[in-house]
């Protein structure tokens, strides 16, 4: 929809609109999730629930990752590498949203540690494997329209013959009141937003970077957010999900974390997000918590999947709001799905989550000892 078209239909401003349309803005769906507030059917939170009988994952549901220095996990990283040096392996960092608990600013150009931005803390990791292996690894980055602009230039600065890089931007939406009305700020602008990393398959192909990598023999994609240094494209993890014969693996934890963890509903395999549990349900059930990276082979992102849109409620400016979002976890409920059981901390450590400055703060001395151990800070 042109932005003519944009501004006659909702009222707002040319420079909203504009964006809305650079970004791929679909108004008739936007129009259908807006019904499910304002429809006299409207069951608030009801609508994000499973639905199916859940129960925990079997104790050999969670594959678990062996330790460094082990025969197999030396096994694994050898079929890894293959793959990886036969240009089969691509990287996709999760870079868009809208970094808020981070000030507005591009979280992925944030400092890990003093002087390593996450993501060039994720661009020494490649460039280390691509020439330990002697190959070309592309890396992408789904962008938002908040980030977009400044990760293009730092693409652009960046990319090199051993580490090619692309952007993938995501979509974007309107925030809505629970009424139904577009939300506005105190002088009347509607309020943007990126709607969920469940965006990936969509940004992939829209761009054009997936059917490109799929012609050059691209078989599958690490994919993680930029936000957790410690997930770097370890080849024994590409081995595990080669060894699986599953199309997705996805990565967990021991524990819990805010987000999802695996269960089986109706008998398959995959994330759920807590906010979809029903009532009654014990979250920790599982004793497994969702990392947010995970491989898949590229049927899985080339795909038209029926993600759910989630209703989401905010705080903006102190009002409450609407989003509407999709979580890229939930692939694992249309595709044949493993989960690798990761460790979080130590030498093979692989989830160091960063969601607000203060945490940050309290992961870096645990983000530096990973990363000096990959020698990814050596000679920077």
């Amino acid at each position: 929809m042109g932005v003519v078209e944009l501004v006659e239909r909702y009222g707002i401003d040319r420079s909203a609109a504009e964006t809305l349309a650079a970004y791929g803005f679909d108004a008739e769906r936007f129009d259908l999730l807006r019904g499910r507030l304002t429809g006299a059917q409207h069951a608030g939170g009801d609508a994000n629930r499973v639905l199916g009988h859940i129960e925990p994952p079997a104790d050999d549901d969670l594959t678990r990752l062996p330790p460094s220095g082990t025969a197999e996990r030396d096994r694994l990283a050898e079929v890894g590498r293959e793959a990886i040096a036969a240009g089969q392996v691509g990287v996709l960092l999760l870079a868009g949203g809208m970094a808020t608990r981070f000030g507005g600013g591009v979280k992925a150009l944030a400092e890990a540690l003093p002087g390593l931005t996450f993501a060039a803390a994720k661009l020494a990791d490649l460039r280390r494997l691509a020439d330990e292996l002697g190959c070309a690894i592309p890396l992408w980055l789904m962008t938002s329209f908040q980030s977009d602009d400044v990760l293009r230039d730092w693409a652009a600065a960046s990319a090199s013959a051993a580490v090619r890089v692309g952007i993938a931007p995501q979509g974007v939406s309107i925030r809505l009141t629970p009424g139904g009305e577009l939300f506005r700020n105190a002088d009347g602008a509607v309020s943007l937003y990126a709607p969920g990393h469940g965006d990936a398959p969509w940004a992939m192909q829209q761009c054009g970077l997936l059917d490109e990598f799929a012609r050059s023999g691209g078989r599958h994609l690490f994919v993680t957010n930029v936000d957790n240094a410690a997930a770097t494209l370890d080849p024994a993890v590409i081995g595990a999900h080669l060894a699986s014969a599953a199309t997705l693996t996805c990565e967990v934890v021991e524990g819990h974390a805010p987000g999802g963890s695996p269960w089986r509903v109706d008998g398959q395999l995959q994330i759920v997000e807590t906010f979809r549990l029903p009532p009654g349900i014990d979250p920790l059930a599982t004793g497994a918590a969702n990392t947010n990276s995970l491989i898949g082979d590229i049927e899985v992102f080339e795909a038209s999947w029926p993600l759910t849109w989630f209703e989401v409620r905010k705080q903006v400016d102190g009002v409450e709001i609407v989003q509407f979002e999709r979580l890229i976890g939930e692939l694992s409920a249309f595709t044949d799905t493993s989960m690798l059981l990761v460790p979080a901390n130590g030498p093979d450590g692989r989830f160091q989550p960063v969601k607000d400055p203060a945490e940050l703060e309290a992961r870096r001395p645990e983000i530096a000892r990973i990363l000096s151990g990959r020698g990814i800070l050596r000679d920077r």
